[in-house]
């Protein structure tokens, strides 16, 4: 087991994203300095990943031990392919730009957030998917292979960066705090209409929990792996809204027929994919374990919180 120093010196781009408020919690509470890299003026480097060389400006002379990529271009769910496009940039060029800033800056360690769908988006049956899987199989249409070409050059190029300890975590769907909220105005206004599940299920990640995987490969992933990073019980994507409906007191999702959704094209491909994923290497190597076993123990703990 690899471990890194305490109280490291942290760039983590993405940090006012929802995920990134999570890992920088994370990182805090495990007594790391976080600064954070953005064009908001809430960020200690201010700068747009997409933008080599302002990136290269604003870090010059500044030193960290870790960088971390979580950053993304999305501000609300995805519904069609095209929502994913500024997302899909950054994980090419603003990966390559991010790692020439990392070099620039001292850094050891670059972690960087993926995602189970660069196993890729389908039916995969039982067949529970783990790091050995291929990663990154070309997209079946045009548009799924930009995505998938995201996620696989992300990794490519977190792996293969010269001085860098790179590491990757494939996260499932997010939910919970921050997360769930983007949903539950649509349920209140009976704007999610939803097909049924018919034994589809996908992995879920809790937010709480990415945060804490993520401090936890930091300190302790091994340089050159990938770590999945999803809670033990797989859910369909419908079932999982039920339960947000029942924990929260909202109304249930309307039930459509699944062609119905083929309007929003990134929706209808996350609802005909089946996917399980194993986290045991995550739990084996990082020392970590996810606090909510299911979607459904996290949406309750969510709920009593509130």
């Amino acid at each position: 087991m690899t471990t890194n120093q305490s109280n490291q010196s942290i760039l983590l781009a993405g940090a006012s994203g929802v995920l990134g408020g999570h890992i920088t919690r994370a990182l805090t509470e495990a007594g790391h300095k976080v600064t954070g890299l953005g064009r908001g003026a809430a960020n200690g480097v201010r700068a747009d990943l997409m933008d080599r060389d302002a990136l290269l400006r604003a870090v010059d002379g500044q030193h960290f031990d870790t960088v971390i990529h979580a950053a993304t271009a999305l501000r609300k769910p995805p519904m069609r392919h095209r929502d994913m496009h500024g997302t899909d940039a950054l994980r090419v060029e603003g990966t390559a730009h991010l790692i020439e800033a990392a070099r620039a800056t001292g850094a050891r360690r670059f972690v960087s957030e993926s995602m189970v769908f660069g196993y890729g988006y389908g039916d995969f049956g039982d067949h529970v998917l783990t790091e050995e899987d291929a990663y990154g199989p070309r997209g079946t249409t045009a548009e799924l292979e930009k995505h998938i070409e995201g996620m696989r050059t992300k990794e490519q190029l977190t792996f293969e960066a010269a001085g860098l300890e790179g590491i990757a975590l494939r996260f499932g769907l997010f939910y919970g705090p921050g997360g769930t909220d983007a949903i539950l105005p649509m349920l209140r206004k009976r704007q999610l209409p939803l097909p049924g599940d018919h034994g589809r299920v996908l992995p879920w990640t809790e937010l709480t929990d990415a945060g804490r995987a993520t401090a936890a490969a930091v300190e302790r992933g091994r340089p050159g792996q990938a770590y999945n990073i999803t809670d033990r019980t797989p859910y369909g994507f419908r079932a999982h809204v039920l339960c947000v409906a029942q924990e929260f007191g909202v109304p249930k999702p309307v039930t459509v027929p699944l062609w119905l959704t083929r309007p929003m094209p990134y929706v209808h491909t996350i609802l005909t994919s089946r996917m399980r994923v194993s986290s045991a290497k995550a739990e084996r190597e990082l020392g970590w374990t996810p606090r909510y076993g299911s979607c459904r123990e996290g949406l309750a703990a969510l709920a009593a919180r509130r």
